[in-house]
């Protein structure tokens, strides 16, 4: 009887193995248990992340001053209006953002190499077996980054001041300091003035990219912007210390032993061996570095506002000046979604200047201390396993000590068998 009610399958298909659709089944009921469980996480960020990211590009591209509903009928769409104003290289705005922009490079250019080069050095050195009382050097160095920023700020005010105790101690050097919170000197222009370069030259007078003139582009940091430099420089070394640190210990000692065997000297072991070796550490502090310096604002905020003479104008805190005090909210959102633009731009350069070159793509990346043509190999022989079983690749057995069907000794079960 049942054979007689059984539908009738098309010529030349075949059935699928019992085993395959089986698995099609635990699979598709393991892919809505996964999404039954993240389904919380997926909410919240879309009501708190994707919600608000949309409203800030629809106030981008609107007049709206801050004034009842962004989507109300008094607020007109104005499309990339507000985008040419600040990019256009005219008015007043354009000249703020240029500003700010050059301001804001001169700050990443110098703090984010110094700030990773000085947390590496305090890493190596505090790493040192024979150094005694590491503990109490970490903690200190770290100390700076869990103070609050507002406090460091202040402090860095009382400090620098102009009758404060940094130019106190110049003065024991026969040099009379500046007033460092009150300079809008850009400090290549001090240096041009030593040759006697006071003026523009006639090339250099109109204006140039995003409206400044190329010679306010070659001012430099101001002397009051240096400082902010000194500061976020001396807050964040510790923080990224701690990370080279963690990098440093992954690193086996025989790595070590082997190149001291091979006669190689001290800097040629750290920068033939150790340095390669941190080299995803190292990419995890410059992105971190580059994204926080891009978005400097408390400092900025509770120090200068922006002066002297704009010279600490940030586009962050330009965002926020535009929006909050000038209830320019589209102006204030394009500000930011640029910015978002630029530090999405130099982490993607940055990745691929740091990229390893003479490493397969799949092995690249791989933690500190593992041998990347040794993890390739692993993962290599699981695969082949795998197929030869006919199973899924990432599906460990029940005889499997570890996963992807290895055990300690790096064989799978295929090669035991």
């Amino acid at each position: 009887m049942a054979r007689r009610t059984a539908a009738k399958k098309p010529s030349g298909t075949k059935d699928a193995p019992p085993a395959f659709r089986r698995r099609t089944g635990i699979q598709g009921r393991t892919g809505l248990t996964g999404w039954l469980f993240i389904s919380p996480v997926v909410l919240i960020l879309g009501l708190f992340l994707v919600i608000p990211v949309l409203m800030a590009a629809w106030v981008s591209m609107s007049d709206w001053t801050g004034r009842g509903s962004p989507f109300g009928s008094d607020v007109t769409f104005v499309g990339g209006e507000n985008f040419s104003a600040i990019l256009g290289g005219e008015g007043l705005s354009a000249r703020d953002f240029g500003t700010a922009i050059r301001n804001n490079f001169y700050y990443v250019l110098l703090v984010v190499p110094l700030q990773t080069a000085l947390a590496m050095f305090l890493a190596v050195m505090v790493n040192k077996q024979v150094l005694k009382g590491r503990g109490l050097f970490r903690t200190a160095f770290y100390f700076p980054s869990v103070t609050s920023s507002v406090a460091i700020t202040v402090l860095w005010l009382f400090l620098f001041s102009a009758t404060g105790v940094v130019n106190k101690v110049l003065s024991f050097f026969a040099i009379s300091g500046p007033n460092w919170f009150q300079d809008p000197r850009g400090i290549f222009h001090i240096l041009f003035s030593v040759f006697g370069l006071n003026q523009a030259p006639a090339g250099l007078q109109d204006p140039g990219f995003l409206g400044i003139p190329g010679w306010e582009w070659l001012a430099g940091p101001s002397v009051a912007m240096s400082a902010f430099v000194l500061m976020a420089i001396f807050t964040t070394s510790g923080t990224f210390m701690l990370l080279f640190i963690a990098a440093l210990q992954n690193i086996s000692g025989e790595v070590q032993e082997a190149a001291m065997v091979d006669g190689a000297s001290a800097w040629q072991r750290f920068w033939q061996v150790t340095l390669p070796m941190l080299r995803p550490t190292l990419f995890t502090v410059l992105t971190l570095g580059l994204i926080g310096t891009w978005q400097v604002f408390d400092q900025i905020y509770v120090g200068t506002q922006g002066g002297p003479a704009k010279t600490t104008l940030t586009p962050a805190y330009l965002s926020f000046n535009s929006a909050f005090n000038n209830q320019r909210w589209g102006e204030g959102a394009a500000i930011a979604f640029i910015l978002f633009g630029i530090i999405v731009v130099l982490t993607i350069l940055q990745r691929y200047a740091l990229r390893e070159r003479d490493v397969p793509k799949r092995s690249r990346m791989v933690p500190v201390g593992a041998d990347p043509r040794t993890a390739a190999a692993a993962q290599s022989s699981v695969r082949h396993a795998d197929r030869v079983k006919g199973r899924d690749p990432g599906d460990t057995g029940p005889g499997d000590s570890s996963p992807g069907g290895t055990n300690q000794t790096g064989t799978t079960e295929g090669d035991r068998r």
